[in-house]
């Protein structure tokens, strides 16, 4: 096979495992209210399994650099599906309900590292524009999961056919990626001997020094307020629509599910837009145009200006994620990339339970209507922190001139 075809199949496979990272995201909301009469369980019982889920996430996205140092990004990959899949097949076979929050630390900490893997290898190795659409084809995943699973339970009349299928389906996923290891090898550590000084040098930067190193440390605080806004939006506006201000609930389901469709159709344009645009730009205005919607949301000047923002914030923000992966190395240094992108997917699951939790305890004491206020000032703190990082990029630019 010649070096172009093993590129494309490369990338066939990047946004295969991206699809099926999405796919078990998709599977649990359609799977809960079987799987909760299974076990007898009570409705809030689906939190301590999210619990699982996200520890298992967060503790394997952080140390993503670390595990690729150590055995590097294909076998990370291979033993991380045969994890998610072993985990997701593990639920069908419990007996006792204690055991799916266990099943889904592992089930998390496979996704987690698949998800940081792949954004670490996309980052290094492929353009802006692939990882928009990487990114996209996550979309499509977490959208495939509920009709495997709703189809699952209507033909089979359990739930756990669903789990089985996307199991097998992952541990398929690990099989492929066992056996294609060489497409993953690093052209560029096929360095000349004079380059072995900065090989060693960039090889030779721990987890400790990026933690202590203030544009990483700035860098992953944009995506813990990146997805607390993502999050909040999606888990709020239909509350608010429809509690506060009087929307009915078809009108009001309907413009959100426009707000969380937007994000495939956003991202695949800002692919192409990629190609023309640094993405640390496409970041840049893709916020400044999320606040001018959120801000439409806020002020109320009426009902119809309100959903139109709502599906502008959406279209607007879609492809912040992937721009911020894709530009980490021009706000960290390319000896802190590796690390600063796992550290920042952690960032961004946890931004993303704790600020929608806190604009809850706000709307409890305060009122629903402070949830969009708040969604603004994150937008403002967001762009403040990223002209922030410009600024001190720039001047050990000069300095290193």
């Amino acid at each position: 096979m010649n070096k172009e075809n093993k590129k494309y199949l490369l990338i066939a496979l990047i946004y295969i495992a991206f699809i099926s990272l999405g796919l078990p995201d998709g599977l649990l909301g359609v799977a809960w209210p079987e799987m909760r009469a299974s076990f007898s369980l009570p409705l809030d019982a689906l939190g301590i399994i999210l619990i699982g889920s996200t520890s298992g996430y967060l503790l394997s996205s952080f140390f993503n650099g670390f595990f690729i140092k150590k055995i590097g990004v294909a076998v990370l990959l291979a033993l991380s599906c045969l994890a998610t899949g072993l985990a997701l097949i593990g639920y069908t076979l419990a007996p006792f309900w204690w055991l799916l929050p266990l099943l889904a630390v592992f089930a998390g900490m496979g996704a987690g590292a698949i998800d940081a893997g792949l954004n670490t290898y996309v980052e290094k190795h492929f353009n802006e524009g692939l990882m928009q659409w990487l990114h996209a084809s996550f979309g499509i995943g977490i959208t495939i999961g509920p009709i495997i699973m709703s189809n699952s339970i209507k033909f089979s009349e359990s739930w756990r056919t669903g789990y089985i299928i996307v199991g097998i389906a992952q541990i398929g996923l690990a099989v492929i990626f066992a056996l294609t290891l060489s497409l993953w090898k690093d052209p560029k550590n096929k360095k000349p001997a004079g380059s072995k000084q900065a090989v060693k040098k960039n090889k030779e930067i721990k987890m400790t020094q990026t933690l202590t190193y203030l544009p990483a440390l700035m860098s992953i605080l944009l995506f813990f307020i990146y997805t607390g806004i993502e999050m909040a939006i999606g888990h709020w506006t239909y509350t608010l629509f429809t509690e506060s201000r009087g929307i009915s609930t078809a009108l009001a389901g309907f413009w959100v599910s426009a707000y969380w469709g937007s994000f495939t159709v956003g991202r695949i344009l800002a692919g192409f837009l990629a190609y023309k645009f640094l993405s640390r730009k496409i970041a840049k205005y893709a916020a400044a145009f999320g606040l001018f919607g959120s801000a439409l949301i806020a002020v109320n000047l009426s009902q119809w200006l309100s959903l139109v923002g709502i599906a502008i914030t959406g279209l607007a923000i879609a492809p912040i994620f992937p721009a911020l992966i894709s530009s980490t190395s021009y706000r960290v240094g390319k000896e802190h990339t590796t690390n600063t992108i796992g550290m920042q997917i952690s960032a961004a699951g946890l931004g993303g339970a704790l600020l929608p939790g806190l604009a809850g305890v706000l709307a409890r004491n305060i009122s629903l209507e402070v949830i969009p206020i708040f969604i603004v000032v994150l937008f403002i703190l967001f762009l403040t922190i990223n002209n922030l990082i410009k600024k001190i990029t720039e001047q050990a630019a000069e300095k290193a001139a």
